[in-house]
């Protein structure tokens, strides 16, 4: 298996027949609406982690790119550009320009820098495709020197055809609110199509236990069964160092392990730098990535802890993973709950004038803490393991998992 990303993602990766029909469908879509030029069209795909939305991105752009620059009709010249809000996603499509005649480097932006440069220069594109729009700023952001209200809305005022990927379960920040609602009282005010992957390609793992994860993340802990980890390597641990040390050998046998992690570890600097400390494990977190190469892919960084701001959007063959304070079981339940007040994620709660029902906005977060359970729990191709730092709920996943292997 090649493990970098920028293959993975390649618009020379094989398809099958349902993603090169959804391609060749948005294809006569943009073509349809490309000579509308007063009306903007959208063309939504919504799709789970791990359901190959990236992968069709990709290879529609390259199709787009294509036709644009052999001349032809439609799409002949048309300016077209691939948006996503994720820097370690963003270096990956620079990395698949580079060899291919068709793709542009500079055809790659920020969705902040594309709208700033566009309005800046009073241009417009043709097509516009966005990748992980779940990350699309939805109100004003001055650190990114964004100062409109709505990301996409912009966008769409920019192009005369928009294609987007959404997952509602991977929003995980309050300045990039969406829920599936708000996203259509934007997209439903244009010529719109939609369509919904569910194939998950990414992990082996059979049906029922990608079926617990999602009761996990909806705060049900439900019993374990063996017949769960066929053909694929799911463990529970009760020692967070012995979770790692597994970890380190199957990064040695196959490359691309890591321990990832939810927040909820008070800064507490050693060395520099911000420290995780469960028992006899400590690692450092993620350190910011000045490379060009993705976070997972530099040998380094099998001593440090992943988050959701380095992995989402990424394959690993393991992840080791820690179920933070943030997340707990109610005793004698099993059901989970969400502790707001053990978050340490200073950027995830961010106030919004739009949300004026507390308690509505109380459910939105505690629903973007165990989104950013659901994609951690979505990396792992071959392999899951998990520790959890609530000693209640530790306990209980590894009775769970020790009753699974005696039936």
């Amino acid at each position: 298996m090649n493990n970098q990303a920028f293959q993975k993602l390649s618009p020379n990766h094989p398809l099958t027949n349902e993603q090169n029909s959804l391609i060749n469908r948005i294809i006569k879509f943009a073509a349809a609406h490309l000579q509308n030029k007063n009306i903007p069209a959208v063309f939504t795909i919504y799709g789970d982690a791990g359901t190959g939305k990236s992968v069709i991105l990709s290879s529609l752009f390259d199709r787009i790119q294509k036709l644009s620059r052999n001349n032809t009709a439609p799409f002949s010249g048309t300016q077209n550009y691939f948006l996503v809000n994720h820097p370690e996603l963003l270096k990956v499509y620079k990395q698949i320009a580079g060899p291919l005649q068709e793709l542009y480097k500079k055809d790659y932006m920020r969705p902040t820098s594309f709208i700033n440069q566009l309005d800046k220069k009073q241009k417009t594109a043709d097509i516009v495709v966005i990748d992980e729009a779940h990350l699309l700023l939805s109100q004003p952001d001055h650190y990114n020197n964004f100062y409109h209200n709505n990301q996409l809305e912009e966008i769409i005022k920019l192009a005369k055809v928009v294609v987007l990927v959404f997952d509602e379960y991977q929003v995980l920040r309050m300045k990039s609110f969406w829920t599936k609602e708000r996203l259509e009282q934007i997209t439903h005010r244009y010529a719109h199509e939609e369509y919904v992957l569910h194939h998950q390609f990414r992990m082996t793992a059979p049906d029922n236990l990608i079926n617990w994860f999602d009761a996990f993340t909806q705060e049900t802990l439900r019993p374990l069964d063996k017949t769960m980890w066929q053909n694929y390597d799911f463990r529970i641990f009760t020692d967070a160092e012995k979770m790692r040390q597994e970890i380190i050998k199957r990064n040695n046998e196959e490359g691309l392990a890591r321990v990832l992690s939810t927040s909820g570890y008070p800064s507490t600097l050693d060395g520099g730098k911000h420290y995780i400390k469960e028992g006899n494990f400590k690692m450092p977190w993620d350190q910011y990535n000045y490379t060009s190469t993705p976070w997972a892919e530099i040998p380094e960084t099998i001593n440090e802890v992943g988050s959701i701001y380095t992995c989402q959007g990424f394959d690993l063959n393991y992840a080791g993973i820690i179920i933070g304070p943030p997340i707990s079981q109610v005793p004698h339940t099993n059901k989970l709950q969400v502790n707001l007040d053990k978050i340490t994620d200073t950027e995830m709660f961010k106030k919004r004038n739009d949300l004026t029902d507390s308690r509505a906005k109380l459910k939105y977060e505690e629903k973007m803490v165990l989104n950013s359970l659901n994609v951690l729990f979505k990396r792992g191709i071959k392999g899951t393991y998990l520790y959890a730092h609530d000693p209640y709920l530790r306990q209980t996943l590894n009775s769970l998992f020790i009753q699974a292997n005696c039936m």
